[in-house]
């Protein structure tokens, strides 16, 4: 008999229980606000089964035509800089301000096994306990710098559902930072105070797509250091490109588990808002973004199609072997394999 990889014994039960509704249900669903409901769509999306897929699409365009233009920010930085308790702080005094708000946290996923903690809820009881509040921790998957595939489309169920403004938490600083920046429309980037040994540690590319820079953990005793790392990134960011926003980014203080700072954060959102919203850069943006991630799918389904092909699947293993084994070159195999796929396509 063989044993079950999952560390859940009953999860071929549960699978086998499992059952999908009709699409109005869905989206009737969606569009009342049940987060119960929606959270079961974003288990469609993530699915990797062919059936689900369909169901999945299905959801999306439909959707699509009741999604609302809603803030989409995302909130990056290394790991240890508090990202999920800065989220949290800031998430509720939005809250407070009158916003309705989605969290997409992205979590790493185990590349040995392939499994996630999923641990955000954890780390924003208050918040993802609140009725005006929705919290999705997803598994980052195999997908370039850990994004998972499905968060474009998990921010349209949102927007369907009401929430006028979504922050995307990503893995940390690396790769993932540049798919996340071509699905939302402010940038914000978390530092640990640290002066100037920040500037060394975080890639160039990552502080000129960001359009706030936190010092996080400013409280106190670190107070000196957050100060000295302001004036360094405030110097830094002067020697940049202007941003196609036309937006000057700006460097604050906070602590997101006092609160300290908070308020002027979010004062700060809004008011790059309001200049990408006059200067007509938030509607062509998001117009290059769907042009881009209509390229990407293409690309995804391409990658899925060829892999899955009969033919490939027969050679591969064979090619593989002599490319190792250096009867062939890499390039030649390639070729190979191209024309089996191509084959009955052309």
């Amino acid at each position: 008999m063989s044993k079950s990889n999952s560390l859940n014994p009953n999860l071929n039960k549960l699978q086998k229980k499992a059952s999908f509704k009709a699409v109005e249900y869905y989206v009737q669903g969606i569009r009342e606000g049940n987060r119960i409901v929606l959270s079961q769509a974003i288990t469609i999306i993530e699915s990797q089964h062919t059936a689900h897929q369909a169901l999945a699409q299905e959801i999306i365009e439909a959707c699509l035509p009741h999604s609302k233009t809603a803030k989409r920010i995302a909130i990056t930085g290394a790991p240890g800089v508090g990202k999920s308790t800065f989220i949290e702080t800031i998430g509720l005094h939005a809250i407070q301000a009158g916003s309705k708000l989605a969290v997409l946290a992205i979590d790493p996923s185990s590349q040995i096994s392939g499994g996630s903690i999923l641990g955000d809820k954890t780390r924003m009881q208050s918040l993802s306990s609140h009725a005006k509040a929705f919290v999705r921790p997803s598994s980052a998957g195999e997908t370039l710098g850990g994004v998972a595939k499905a968060t474009r489309a998990s921010i349209i169920l949102c927007e369907a559902a009401g929430y006028d403004t979504i922050l995307i938490e990503t893995v940390g600083v690396g790769q993932s930072e540049i798919a996340v920046h071509a699905m939302v429309d402010c940038f914000v980037l978390l530092l640990m105070p640290g002066g100037g040994d920040e500037l060394q540690g975080i890639k160039r590319g990552i502080v000129e797509m960001a359009d706030i820079v936190c010092i996080n953990k400013a409280d106190s005793h670190q107070k000196v250091q957050a100060e000295t790392a302001q004036k360094d990134f405030r110097n830094a960011l002067h020697l940049f490109p202007p941003k196609l926003n036309n937006w000057t980014p700006q460097v604050l203080l906070c602590a997101g588990l006092t609160g300290l700072g908070i308020p002027a954060v979010w004062a700060t959102i809004n008011q790059f808002f309001e200049v990408v919203y006059q200067n007509g850069w938030l509607e062509k943006n998001r117009k290059d973004q769907a042009r881009h991630w209509l390229k990407e799918h293409l690309e995804y389904r391409l990658k899925a199609w060829f892999y899955q092909h009969p033919e490939v699947q027969r050679a591969f293993g064979t090619l593989e072997q002599q490319v190792i084994a250096g009867k062939i070159s890499s390039f030649h195999a390639a070729e190979q394999l191209l024309k089996k796929a191509l084959k009955d396509a052309v």
